[in-house]
């Protein structure tokens, strides 16, 4: 393995991720977040597991409001999986939240951004900023339907969109006097040469911490093989901050 790429550490509820620190082990959990017992229950079997960091998904208002008493009973920082609605956002802020994860496919409209992250800067609250192939405009992904007809050009143009997209929304947070120490980034793609492409140009274009995972991995074993792929290599070339397991 070749060194650790160095990036400016994010501290996410006491972990640190970036920098000299280890790295972290996150997932998500599967429990409807709404249910508050039997997610809390789920984290503090992910914590005995050695989970570091969790991430609920937030769908909806409901969700987000149960947000409040998941973050008092959990024994590790909580993310907030954010899409499509940006005031989901701003209820997990007031909920107490540790970090955002916003993807610039679902929630692209700067305005809307802007009053997140405004919101956020007021209570030191860390973002990850998630771009994924899938989500990416219809006339770059339609390709990466059918992965086994993607061609080198059909990886080499959505990874260069992907971190284009990134750097956009890393832009907005960067304006904001809100980037270096505030935001880490993911670039998931289920290709696994297009997640390690994309990720490679950004962990060149921007010295923030990396999330590393595939998206839209498919079934059990299909999808541990290109998790496994895509991770080692980008682990071995010393890239990658954070994994989701």
């Amino acid at each position: 393995m070749v060194p650790r790429r160095k990036s400016i550490p994010v501290n996410v509820g006491g972990v640190v991720i970036g920098g000299a620190a280890p790295i972290a082990v996150q997932t998500m959990t599967k429990t409807d977040t709404r249910d508050v017992k039997a997610t809390l229950r789920q984290i503090h079997e992910l914590k005995d597991a050695g989970c570091e960091v969790v991430r609920p998904a937030v769908p909806d208002r409901e969700a987000a409001e149960a947000l409040r008493e998941i973050v008092k009973g959990s024994p590790l920082p909580v993310i907030a999986d954010i899409h499509y609605d940006h005031t989901l956002a701003l209820l997990a802020i007031e909920a107490g939240v540790h970090c955002l994860r916003l993807n610039p496919g679902n929630i692209p409209d700067r305005d809307k951004v802007v009053k997140v992250v405004t919101a956020a800067k007021e209570r030191q609250i860390p973002f990850r900023i998630g771009v994924n192939a899938g989500s990416l405009p219809e006339e770059v992904h339609k390709s990466m339907r059918e992965q086994h007809q993607v061609n080198r050009d059909d990886r080499e143009r959505t990874a260069e969109r992907m971190v284009e997209v990134a750097l956009g929304h890393c832009k907005i947070l960067e304006d904001l006097d809100y980037g270096p120490g505030f935001v880490k980034v993911s670039l998931k793609a289920t290709d696994v040469w297009t997640n390690v492409l994309a990720n490679r140009k950004f962990a060149a274009a921007r010295p923030y911490p990396i999330h590393l995972g595939v998206t839209e991995s498919g079934p059990v074993q299909a999808g541990s093989i290109r998790s496994a792929v895509g991770m080692g290599i980008l682990l071995s070339g010393g890239i990658g901050d954070t994994i989701r397991v």
